[in-house]
């Protein structure tokens, strides 16, 4: 099946279903004598391992990554690395009364009409359970980007309607939502709970920050750096939208208030979010994604069987009320495989 494939020379191939053995992913392309252990792949898993806040799920998953490849005495060989996680936790049971039945926001219908043929299990190679590949592809770069001090964070701007007023970055890990704003954490746990009551789910805004980025990553015309970051973006299930520095509110905005000033000191403002003309401008690098609402609910809804006859479903088993804030470090990691392939690319014209 293509489409498991990302990046140019760092390369990334994404494998596994939900309820199958295991998940992982091969990495081409990684350079040698780059520093790399299983606890530095551990320490970025572990942030994405359900169980961290109240809108998770309660499948309890050890995610315990081992390298089978490509790593001698703790550096990269510049062979492909391969990393696994097995699946510890998947119980497929629940998934059983919905075997032939479509469940609406879900891949299912779309998966059946191109291939035939569909996993039930979890959503099988459409479950946000792939993304444990992607994390683990977001390790090996990050320690890539460490030696050039390419630092990414990102953070909850917005949960269930309720947005961060402020944005203090040294207050992301003191609270379960990875949210800059304390008082909008507490509303956002409030939220939460009163949504999970209701047997729904939320979506919300993450907003990811590159600091650190040289100037000159990306290539014309069609390989800008913010098409290859939308498009790694876009391709995490739970993403609808990418806006990058103003994004849409650029849209209302006068050319003179939408232009970074430009100084002997560098920008006076950063609305192109550190990226002009597809090539980063060495400002940071803005990013902001939105997160739907996660399709599993316990709501009874409509959808129609395999034979196409009308159908209610109400989602049970073990989901998340929202993808965020789980789905923040995939969106880190999957700056850092762009940033890192952008990085490698830059190096080999230069």
């Amino acid at each position: 099946m293509p489409g498991n494939t990302f990046g140019t020379l760092f390369k990334i191939t994404t494998w596994g279903e939900s309820h199958g053995k295991g998940v992982g992913v091969v990495i081409d392309g990684c350079p040698p004598r780059i520093p790399l252990d299983e606890s530095m792949i551990q320490s970025m898993l572990n942030r994405r391992r359900p169980g961290k806040s109240t809108a998770s799920t309660t499948r309890r998953e050890p995610d315990q990554a081992v390298i089978m490849s490509g790593v001698f005495e703790n550096k990269t060989t510049g062979t492909p690395i391969m990393i696994m996680v097995y699946n510890k936790d998947a119980d497929s049971k629940a998934y059983e009364p919905y075997a032939d039945l479509f469940r609406p926001g879900h891949g299912d219908i779309t998966y059946m009409a191109k291939y035939g043929i569909r996993d039930w299990r979890g959503g099988g190679r459409a479950s946000a359970r792939e993304t444990v590949a992607r994390v683990a592809a977001g390790a090996v770069a990050k320690a890539i980007l460490d030696r050039e001090s390419i630092e990414i964070v990102a953070y909850t701007m917005e949960l269930g309607g309720i947005g961060a007023k402020k944005c203090d970055l040294n207050v992301i890990d003191t609270n379960m939502f990875y949210c800059p704003d304390i008082k909008a954490a507490e509303k956002m746990e409030e939220r939460v709970l009163q949504v999970k009551k209701m047997g729904d789910s939320i979506g919300g805004i993450v907003e990811i920050l590159a600091k650190g980025v040289p100037h000159g990553l990306g290539d014309p015309v069609f390989d800008k750096i913010d098409a290859d970051l939308a498009k790694a973006l876009m391709s995490i299930g739970a993403v609808k939208g990418v806006e990058i520095g103003s994004g849409f509110k650029a849209a209302a905005k006068l050319g003179s208030e939408n232009n970074d000033p430009i100084t002997s000191k560098g920008y006076s403002s950063n609305n192109a979010g550190g990226i002009l003309a597809g090539i980063s401008n060495g400002d940071d690098i803005v990013i902001r994604v939105a997160v739907k609402p996660i399709p599993s609910i316990l709501i009874e809804q409509k959808t129609i069987d395999r034979s196409r006859k009308p159908a209610t479903i109400s989602t049970r088993g073990r989901h998340d009320i929202s993808a965020i804030p789980r789905i923040n470090v995939v969106c880190e990691a999957m700056v850092g495989v762009v940033l890192a392939d952008h990085l490698l690319r830059q190096r080999a014209i230069q």
